[in-house]
């Protein structure tokens, strides 16, 4: 895509969805729970696969909670000692998309009680949160994740974007992410903008209509195309 038509899509549209791990955030969630559970090599090296593409999200997924089986009172411990960093400028961004009455949206492969502290930072309501859901037995140990959640699989993301475009004032779409995932999701979203602000992924760079590597660029062209 000619970078002055994918700007001028980012500027006009009527939704955003942003990945979370390395790119609102500056690390892979859970890489850092695991890390906390005492496990962080092999599961990073699953993420790294699921990231790159070369391994479906589902069985990465499964794969890596096989590896770690995180407890509630872990997740809670986790977000306790600590809680997410936030990418430079992304606060910045979403202001200035919501102020200008764009809808935002988070939707990861990541676990929702662990971006949920995220949207709050940014000031998103919990509804729209697109996320993968841990389950717990009732003393708290693992039991699982929800299969149904639409991001726990490979195509995911699309399907999220897909429910999106059926709202009203959702015509034109933009994801924002660093990894293959993200990349999917365009179609149906009009415009895939690759993120490099944290983790630069030869595949997504290659593929994307548009590679920013700060969010500073970004809200920049939103002030062009309003001029």
């Amino acid at each position: 895509m000619d970078p002055t038509i994918a700007k001028k899509i980012w500027a006009s549209c009527d939704a955003v969805c942003f990945d979370v791990d390395s790119t609102v955030c500056e690390d892979e969630a859970i890489d850092r729970l695991a890390a906390h559970i005492g496990v962080g090599e092999a599961v990073a090296a699953w993420t790294a696969k699921a990231m790159g593409g070369g391994v479906g999200y589902r069985e990465s997924l499964a794969a890596r909670l096989e590896i770690m089986k995180p407890s509630l009172q872990a997740v809670q411990a986790c977000l306790a000692a600590e809680p997410p960093r936030l990418t430079t400028g992304v606060v910045d961004l979403v202001s200035a998309l919501v102020a200008r009455g764009k809808k935002v949206y988070l939707v990861t492969g990541g676990f929702h009680r662990l971006v949920v502290p995220v949207g709050a930072a940014l000031g998103l309501p919990e509804e729209n949160i697109f996320a993968n859901r841990l389950m717990f037995h009732d003393d708290g140990s693992y039991a699982g994740f929800d299969e149904s959640c639409p991001t726990s699989a490979t195509g995911g993301k699309p399907k999220v974007v897909s429910l999106l475009k059926q709202r009203a004032d959702h015509g034109t779409i933009a994801m924002i992410g660093d990894g293959a995932t993200d990349m999917e999701a365009r179609p149906p979203a009009d415009i895939f903008i690759g993120f490099g602000g944290n983790a630069v992924r030869q595949k997504v760079k290659d593929g994307a209509d548009w590679f920013v590597h700060d969010f500073q660029t970004l809200e920049d062209a939103l002030h062009d195309g309003a001029n």
